[in-house]
């Protein structure tokens, strides 16, 4: 896509300075490299990961089992030195089994806490429309508080901490799909497809050669940064400039997904909010410590796709939410300078 010609301008604090671009895209782009060493193709879902990490959202990944989901946890968990942790979500899976509980020691005579699964950097919740609201509820308190409470105390997280769920778009028996209210705690919902012929294909090889288990050997995987540096990227990342214009421009959008014909249910305040900063890091990652319309105009279907609802007459047409919001940014006029 051509980038729309778009000048920074400082907005907020005009002595704050802009992060080096230099020294952050230098460093996205090591992390890029070294999880494409285990994660092949599939370039778009990477960097779609990554601008989760950067904005320190979470992420709702929705694909067929055997895409690489868990390898792409594990890949980043090692290039980042970060905890990973996953839960496979089932119908009997309790609240306790996700964020943790009390258990009474005899020989002390008192309680201790015994920490759960979520007390890591990088969570996969694996099939989470699996598990009952009251389960899932769970989860999302914790993405949203970045704490947990065990017996009226709380537990904060360890930064950074990133969610990612996943959720399979074609079995949905026995499945407790989330509600919008849950749905907008996601910043970006990810679709990943089968890979492509030559990616397969390499894939293959890649898993087969020389082994006879039917798991990518992620010792190759170099370690690039560490909990800290990710923390100090996040931040950098939220300090890049956005000018009033742009933030204006993702906020019609957004406010157009209302009123937008087939669109029953349009996307809150919150989908704005997370559209500028998904924004933020989708410019770090085209190598610019600005944000142009194009930034938005790139990340908005994943930033807003399951933030909206559509009408009935749409769905039986067979549309889907990318369908109704590339109609809709193909009429939202973007700032030009």
């Amino acid at each position: 896509m051509t980038q729309t010609p778009f000048p920074p301008a400082i907005a907020g604090d005009a002595a704050t300075p802009a992060p080096v671009t230099t020294d952050l895209v230098a460093r996205v782009e090591r992390i890029r490299e070294a999880v494409g060493q285990a994660f092949i193709g599939q370039a778009e879902v990477l960097d779609q990961i990554l601008i989760a990490l950067l904005a320190g959202g979470h992420v709702l990944i929705e694909g067929v089992p055997g895409l690489g989901k868990t390898l792409l946890v594990r890949a980043l968990a090692q290039a980042l030195e970060l905890d990973y942790a996953r839960v496979q979500f089932t119908p009997d899976l309790m609240p306790s089994d996700v964020s943790g509980h009390a258990v009474y020691d005899p020989k002390t005579e008192s309680f201790k806490i015994r920490r759960g699964p979520v007390f890591t950097n990088l969570l996969l919740a694996d099939e989470i429309n699996r598990a009952p609201a009251k389960t899932q509820s769970a989860l999302l308190e914790v993405m949203q508080e970045g704490q947990v409470t065990i017996e009226g105390k709380a537990f904060p997280l360890n930064p950074p901490f990133l969610t990612l769920a996943t959720q399979n778009p074609i079995e949905q028996e026995g499945t407790y799909p989330l509600p919008e209210a849950q749905l907008d705690r996601f910043l970006l919902k990810v679709l990943i497809d089968y890979p492509q012929l030559e990616d397969e294909k390499r894939m293959v090889q890649a898993i087969t050669t020389g082994r006879t288990a039917s798991d990518f050997n992620l010792s190759q995987v170099p370690r690039v940064l560490n909990a800290g540096e990710v923390v100090a990227l996040q931040k950098a990342v939220a300090a890049i400039t956005v000018d009033p214009e742009v933030i204006d421009y993702a906020v019609r959008i957004v406010a157009t997904t209302r009123k937008w014909p087939g669109i029953a249910l349009g996307a809150g305040p919150r989908g704005s909010i997370a559209l500028v900063r998904a924004a933020r890091a989708q410019a770090v990652l085209s190598g610019r410590d600005f944000v142009t319309p194009d930034d938005v105009r790139e990340i908005a279907k994943p930033a807003l796709r399951h933030r909206i609802a559509l009408a009935p007459e749409l769905q039986i047409e067979g549309q889907s939410a990318d369908d109704a919001l590339t109609a809709l940014l193909a009429k939202v006029e973007a700032p030009r300078k």
